[in-house]
């Protein structure tokens, strides 16, 4: 079956009406916790935003390279002869420039662990409502007297998943160590 061409380039009217509110949301709360953001943290995300720009990079090279040339050309009067001041200013800056960037970092980090949480929580919820409708499923199938070749599969995949146990393994896998057989 072709495809049509919005489909085929993505067009956003494509969209379902659940997606769209689900966007919607998302973008909300994106601009509440910008908005519940302290003006410390603004200022920090400012500094951070300006200091990985080029505008950044050129002002410095631009005032590094008026100090050094300032410093060195002769007949001009030397401030800094020996560049201890211009060292002192950048490892100052340096030592600034790493807080504010980790300020910012850790902001990052905490939505990242916010999107994780719920990222595992939809999951979960997927997983168990899938499990309830292989059961449901299965059911159905039973009462018609339906065979299928996955039947046999039926027991294992109508589990829940124990998030606890499968961090266990995974961890347990992760230092070497053999993970623990079940009981069958």
């Amino acid at each position: 079956m072709a495809q049509s061409p919005s489909s085929q380039n993505g067009d956003p009217s494509d969209l379902s009406e659940a997606l769209r509110g689900n966007i919607e949301a998302l973008r909300r709360r994106r601009e509440e916790e910008l908005a519940s953001a302290g003006s410390q943290e603004h200022l920090a995300d400012a500094i951070t935003n300006f200091t990985g720009s080029m505008g950044f990079v050129y002002a410095h090279m631009a005032l590094y390279g008026i100090w050094i040339a300032v410093n060195l050309l002769p007949n001009l009067p030397h401030f800094d002869p020996t560049f201890v001041v211009l060292a002192m200013v950048a490892s100052v800056e340096a030592i600034f420039l790493s807080t504010f960037v980790l300020i910012s970092q850790n902001r990052a980090k905490a939505a990242a662990d916010k999107r994780d949480d719920l990222d595992l929580h939809i999951n979960l919820l997927a997983e168990h409502e899938l499990t309830k409708l292989i059961m449901l499923v299965a059911t159905i199938a039973e009462r018609l007297e339906i065979r299928s070749p996955v039947d046999n599969d039926l027991h294992e995949i109508t589990k829940d998943v124990e998030p606890a146990a499968v961090l266990e393994e995974i961890e347990q896998c992760e230092e070497g160590r053999q993970p623990k057989e079940e009981s069958r």
